[in-house]
């Protein structure tokens, strides 16, 4: 089994369609990356876990699912990285890969410790790409629009 451990915000700020939407509003890019992210977990039977930082905001660490991804939010004064990490050593054994997508220069050398592969922002948003273009050509996706599909790749 495959796990995709997604750093929200390093995300969101690597991808111009979310880019443009946080300038807007916040919690619209985390809601759609966490779209994009379910639709591309439904085509590849990937795990996803999207984890967003809660530092320096008071709380405790709030979970929840959209579409069987699982969302985190940090818990206070923890950062995304750390919950990456740990979750990457929890995670792993020999039955499961475990991959962090982040462009986070030194998070991708604390999870190459941990056993797990890197993705950086751009490569992930290429992935999504060719998932979208896979399943559009085989009629999967037919008829839908470029807001309801992973990317622009899928219109006709």
């Amino acid at each position: 089994m495959n796990i995709l451990l997604v750093d929200g915000y390093n995300i969101i700020g690597a991808w111009p369609e979310l880019q443009k939407l946080k300038q807007k509003d916040l919690g619209a890019a985390r809601d759609r990356l966490v779209e994009i992210m379910a639709e591309y977990q439904g085509y590849t039977d990937d795990k996803v876990i999207v984890v967003f930082d809660a530092y320096g905001v008071k709380g405790l660490e709030k979970k929840y699912r959209y579409h069987k991804v699982e969302v985190i939010f940090t818990k206070e004064n923890e950062t995304a990285d750390e919950r990456i990490e740990k979750m990457a050593i929890k995670l792993n054994n020999i039955r499961t890969q475990i991959y962090v997508a982040t462009s986070d220069f030194t998070e991708q050398w604390q999870i190459f410790g941990q056993g797990a592969l890197r993705i950086s922002a751009r490569e992930l948003l290429t992935k999504v790409e060719m998932v979208c273009v896979k399943f559009y050509s085989k009629g999967q996706m037919s008829g839908k629009k470029w807001e309801d599909t992973l990317s622009s790749k899928c219109t006709p």
